[in-house]
């Protein structure tokens, strides 16, 4: 049960209005930003149509400022905007959807301004520009402006972001342009992007830094970004529009050969019920066969092969991923294809490769995920030496799954990263070090033979001589 002094709306109802009222005027003497809340309040209830121009006024102040705002002013500031934020959408727009509208369109085109002259490291004000963006759409929805007049007023914000604060303003305001509202929108872009950008003659240019090609001028990162912008919005209207060759449009030649991009491309083409035009594109990208990076590249090929009916390219695409990558994923969809029986025989044929795989830990990874822990233990044991026990991410889950049935390579995992922890002097893993060797102490009583490896004394008494002087580590022990 809730202590009688907790803060909770019951507890405070208590007080009685005019004690509250008291002590809200003493809490609020030297705080701007509560004083000015409380006044939004006493307007919207006594006066509602005067809480606009309030709204309106302070936007004003706040736009007009240029000083340097600090960590502890930002929270104040972001205090203030929440504020004027939601009373503009629990107050205006219950009484004029359209001035609601107008007042958040001015809160949102600030945010550059804004984040020019402030130290905003913990985000507060880039998440309230956010939030501030959907009740931007919202109120579209409810002020029903028209379309065109809507694209206008988004261009001029998108022209002015410096600070990508707009990134995502078409897709917010999408249903309220609609599709004369977007086209507009688009041809304005179009138009755009054809107008040279002034550059300013070599004396008057800003260098804003150095680069390894000599001075960084201003006008050409405004260009740069200009270009970013207008490519990048026309293939967020694009999307929205369903035109996958103009989304394509948007990408340099050099772009399209890129992996990552050219499987973004071919799910679009893909879901157009355009596969063939997916796998040109695929085909013709460039990507390093043997690079994790290029798995989405992998899968969308996969993906398209499958959908033109290639069944037998698509297996064999799969199979290649696992030998290449040692994917469970690839494996796991490559045999849920096979016919019965034909499953059992492939499995293994992939497990001795495992196995067998040139490289220790993914293989090790692989065995404990799939699982095959007879498999994971043989290899463990065979390739003791080979551990690397700085990878303790992998290690520390292998020896969990092992311990069970397989204390003894469960043992060698344990001990590979404790040899690392004490050859390396990491103190900072020092707990966990001795835990696992706690946890070797335990598992020795399952282990019958340790063959060739030293027992648990041996190995702890060979510790001991050797790393005497780490008391950090053997203190944990005592």
């Amino acid at each position: 049960m809730a202590s009688k002094t907790a803060l909770t709306v019951q507890h405070l109802e208590t007080l009685g209005a005019r004690r509250l009222a008291e002590l809200l005027l003493d809490i609020t003497t030297n705080d701007a930003s509560a004083k000015r809340r409380l006044r939004l309040e006493l307007t919207a209830l006594t006066s509602p149509k005067a809480i606009a121009p309030e709204i309106s006024k302070r936007l004003g102040q706040i736009a007009r400022a240029r000083s340097f705002l600090d960590a502890r002013k930002v929270n104040e500031l972001a205090t203030d905007l929440d504020a004027q934020r939601r009373a503009i959408v629990e107050r205006v727009a219950a009484l004029d959807p359209a001035e609601a509208l107008d007042l958040m369109w001015r809160l949102v085109e600030m945010a550059d301004a804004v984040l020019q002259r402030c130290d905003d490291s913990n985000g507060r004000l880039d998440k309230l520009f956010s939030i501030a963006h959907r009740d931007l759409g919202k109120l579209a929805e409810a002020a029903k402006p028209d379309p065109i007049a809507l694209a206008e007023r988004a261009l001029s914000m998108l022209e002015r972001d410096h600070f990508s604060s707009y990134e995502n303003l078409i897709e917010t305001i999408s249903s309220s342009l609609g599709s004369t509202g977007l086209e507009h929108l688009r041809q304005k872009l179009v138009e755009l992007s054809k107008q040279p950008v002034p550059r300013l003659a070599e004396e008057d240019r800003e260098v804003i830094g150095w680069g390894s090609d000599g001075p960084i001028y201003l006008d050409r990162v405004l260009a740069s970004g200009r270009e970013s912008m207008i490519r990048g919005n026309l293939r967020i209207i694009a999307d929205l529009q369903g035109d996958v060759d103009s989304y394509i449009a948007q990408y340099s030649d050099e772009a399209r050969k890129q992996p990552g991009v050219a499987a973004d491309f071919a799910g679009r083409l893909l879901a157009a019920g355009r596969a063939n035009d997916a796998l040109r594109i695929l085909n013709d990208a460039k990507p390093v066969r043997h690079h994790l990076f290029n798995l989405p590249w992998e899968d969308a090929r996969i993906e398209v092969l499958d959908a033109l009916g290639r069944n037998d390219d698509a297996q064999a695409a799969r199979w290649s991923c696992f030998e290449r990558f040692l994917s469970v994923k690839h494996l796991r969809s490559h045999l849920k294809r096979l016919p019965d029986f034909d499953d059992v025989e492939a499995e293994r044929r992939a497990l001795d490769q495992v196995e067998h795989f040139d490289q220790l830990l993914p293989a090790l990874a692989f065995l404990v995920s799939w699982p095959a822990l007879d498999r994971a233990a043989r290899l463990v044991t065979r390739r003791a030496t080979e551990l690397d026990g700085n990878y303790y991410e992998l290690l520390s889950p292998a020896a969990d799954a092992l311990a069970a049935k397989y204390p003894l390579a469960a043992t060698l995992a344990l001990r590979a990263m404790i040899d690392f922890t004490l050859i390396q002097g990491r103190s900072a893993r020092y707990r966990h070090a001795a835990r696992h060797l706690l946890e070797c102490e335990s598992l020795a009583s399952a282990i019958n033979d340790f063959g060739a490896f030293e027992s648990h004394v041996t190995y702890k008494t060979r510790l001991q001589v050797e790393h005497a002087r780490k008391t950090g580590f053997w203190s944990l022990l005592s």
